[in-house]
């Protein structure tokens, strides 16, 4: 028994929901997802919501249950109240800047990196070390999130690289630590 699966949808107002044979279309102000669904779950829309049925009890059924009621769930989210994941460049001289929509960043290359503008996608930038990525799609604006992060991944002596704001990131000690940490021994 799904626990997840078995919650309602809360449909809220200015949100449409379309079911077909093999999608289910989310329309909102911030945009339309199309999911599509597989055969052996149901959808049934109701006054107050939408549910997930499950054709069978078999296990591959009963994983994908939940799935899918939470991809819809943060479809209806989505085009309500954009999904957002948010940027910080560290290290001396890394910068961010817009240019048209595109994301134009110097992180310690001989040239500045390029990021094109992806469909579906806004990019926002505060001050010069800080992005934001903004979509309707919450799997998709993690992935952007992280090809952005890639580009220069944190360095794990000194922490300077893209990171998500609110990451831990563990520093590992340098050669003049772990010397003088010997010495003092």
């Amino acid at each position: 028994m799904s626990k997840i699966g078995e919650k309602i949808i809360e449909i809220p107002q200015g949100v449409n929901i379309i079911l077909d044979k093999d999608n289910v279309t989310v329309k909102g102000s911030q945009g339309e997802i199309v999911i599509g669904i597989p055969n052996k779950l149901e959808f049934i829309k109701k006054e107050n919501g939408l549910s997930v049925k499950r054709s069978n009890e078999e296990k591959k059924t009963k994983s994908i249950h939940g799935l899918y009621r939470q991809l819809i769930n943060n479809a209806v989210l989505g085009v309500q109240k954009l999904w957002e994941k948010r940027l910080k460049i560290v290290g001396t001289g890394y910068t961010v800047k817009l240019d048209k929509d595109d994301l134009v960043f110097k992180i310690g290359y001989s040239h500045p990196v390029i990021f094109k503008k992806v469909p579906g996608i806004k990019f926002q930038v505060e001050g010069n070390n800080k992005a934001v990525v903004l979509g309707s799609d919450k799997q998709l604006v993690g992935q952007v999130a992280y090809q952005i992060k890639i580009l220069k991944k944190p360095d794990v002596y000194k922490g300077k690289g893209i990171q998500y704001e609110g990451e831990k990131l563990r520093i590992k000690p340098g050669k003049k630590v772990k010397a003088a940490g010997a010495a003092a021994a």
